[in-house]
Parts: structure tokens; C-alpha cells; sequence
């Protein structure tokens, strides 16, 4: 059996590759080639286009894929939704589509566009918005730069932004949120009714899962004298509850626990002043939740 898995080639090419690196599966490319092989010899990689994902995956060409619900949505295609994986560029967040325009522009509110030009990637869900707001707009394909489209080629636009930075750097100013989006794993609905790709892309889907928890996350292991414990436990911010444990020497206890890899820089010194000893801070591969 061979499972072919589509990667989003890209601006989220790298940090992809990346993430399945750390949930154990690396896959090993070249500046040439639109293949990837993996250390698994079942499954394969292809490196395709967020935009285009969603069709060779409903296609069968691929049997699973990671790609934006923005071009699911925009695709109109059925394929079956294995996981949620929200990671982006920078925020790790989810990722917005806006309508956008110029700083000095008169429009206010979408219902103001009537008959108006908007720029987008997205088309169909951009037409869709207006739709179900009854307002007329001509909604134009944009293949790129569409931040410098309006207001010369176009009245607004609407486009992708994760902090809004580049839209300000471009004057433009945002009016509403017509879609957010985040990453997802999908799969063909032949593909995931076979019990054995099921198997496989449901393991894909835990192990990446279990990457991006640790992402950011770090392991503290400590000692304790039982009379210090509450001391202790109230200075850390525990992903769950600490895993406690007895040492040979009764009187004292191990605690083991995950925090947030920004938070070590002061929970350490604290657990420290609590009588913590023997604190060891470990990265983390998976946390599998």
C-alpha cells in the first residue's frame, strides 16, 4: 500500500516540512523536484500548491493533503476533514481574509461597495460574501500583489493577512473579516474508507498534532521534600495536573510537568526560592493530549 500525501508548496512549504520532521516523519526534498520521499517507504510526498490541494485530493491523484479551509471552501469540492493543524507563518494562529481599502477611501461598511470593483485570490467565496449581503460587486481574479491593486485597479480588495502588517505598510484600511482560516488535513473519501490509509493518515494526523503541541513547550523534571510540595505545585502553570512520583527517600518527591518554553524564564527561579531541587528543563518532540 502507498499513500501519497500533498504538501503545501509555498509560503508554508518550510515550516510544513518542518513539522513533519519533528512528528517523526522527515521528508527529503530537492530544488528540482516536486516529489518528496520519507523515511516511512509507504508513504510519498508531492509538493502542490495550497490552491490546487483540495482538487487532487477530491480527484484521488493524491490521498491526503494539507491546505487552507479557505481553498477547500473556495474549491466547492467534498473531501473528508481529518484534522485541524493551526500553524501559520508567524502566529502559529489562524490566518484572516479581509476586505480592505484605501486608508483615505470613503467606503465605511461593505454594503457601501454597490457596484464596485474587488480584487481577490478568493474569488468565489468573496462573491459568495457579497451575495448573502445583497450587494452588487464585480468581484475580479488577482494573480498576485493585490495589495497595490486598489485603489488604481480596483475599489477594495479581499486578502489574506495574519497581523495586518503588510495591508498598513500598503495604506490600506480593514472593513470586515469575511473568512478565517486555518490549515487542515484532508483527505478522498475513497482513501479514507480504506481501513488501512485510514490507519495510516489518522496516525499522520495524531503525530502532527503531538509536533505542534510541543511547539514552544519544554519539560520540567524537580525534586521536592514532601512538607515543600504545595509550595511548588502553586508556582507551576502545568499543562495538566504534575505527574508526582516517590523517591527511595520517602520524605522526598519527584514532579514532573510541561510549561510554556516563555515561562521558564520565571517559574525556574521561583521553583527555586519554593525549595525546588535538581530542576532539569528538557525540549519536547510530541505531546500527545
Amino acid at each position: 500500500m502507498k499513500l501519497r500525501i500533498g504538501i503545501p508548496k509555498g509560503s508554508l512549504q518550510e515550516s510544513t516540512l518542518q513539522l513533519f520532521a519533528r512528528a517523526g516523519l522527515p521528508a527529503y526534498t530537492n530544488g528540482r523536484s516536486y516529489f518528496a520521499t520519507t523515511a516511512d517507504p509507504e508513504i510519498e510526498c508531492l509538493l502542490i500548491r495550497a490552491q490546487e490541494m483540495a482538487r487532487y485530493v477530491d480527484h484521488g491523484a493524491i490521498d491526503a493533503g494539507l491546505t487552507g479551509l479557505d481553498w477547500v471552501i473556495e474549491s466547492g469540492l467534498e473531501v473528508a476533514k481529518v484534522s485541524d493543524l493551526i500553524y501559520a507563518k508567524r502566529s502559529r494562529g489562524k490566518v484572516r481574509w479581509v476586505l480592505a481599502v484605501p486608508e483615505d477611501s470613503r467606503f465605511q461598511r461593505a454594503e457601501d461597495l454597490s457596484g464596485c470593483i474587488i480584487a481577490t485570490e478568493l474569488v468565489n467565496v468573496t462573491r459568495s460574501y457579497f451575495q448573502q449581503k445583497h450587494v452588487d460587486v464585480r468581484v475580479e481574479f488577482s494573480w498576485g500583489a493585490t495589495e497595490v491593486k486598489a485603489p488604481m485597479l480596483a475599489d477594495a480588495i479581499v486578502e489574506v493577512t495574519e497581523t495586518g502588517s503588510s495591508l498598513r505598510a500598503n495604506r490600506l484600511r480593514i472593513l470586515e473579516t469575511v473568512l478565517e482560516s486555518n490549515t487542515q488535513l484532508i483527505a478522498n473519501k475513497d482513501s479514507y474508507a480504506d481501513c488501512e490509509k485510514r490507519r495510516k493518515i489518522d496516525n499522520l494526523a495524531l503525530m502532527l498534532q503531538g509536533a505542534m503541541e510541543a511547539q514552544d513547550r519544554v519539560g520540567l523534571m524537580l525534586n521536592v521534600r514532601c512538607e515543600h510540595l504545595q509550595d511548588v505545585l502553586s508556582v507551576l502553570p502545568a499543562l495538566q495536573k504534575p505527574t508526582i512520583s516517590h523517591l527511595s527517600d520517602e520524605e522526598w518527591l519527584a514532579v514532573n510537568t510541561i510549561i510554556d518554553e516563555a515561562a521558564a524564564w520565571k517559574v525556574i527561579p521561583r521553583l527555586k526560592e519554593a525549595r525546588a531541587e535538581g530542576i532539569v528543563e528538557y525540549p519536547l518532540n510530541k505531546v500527545v493530549l
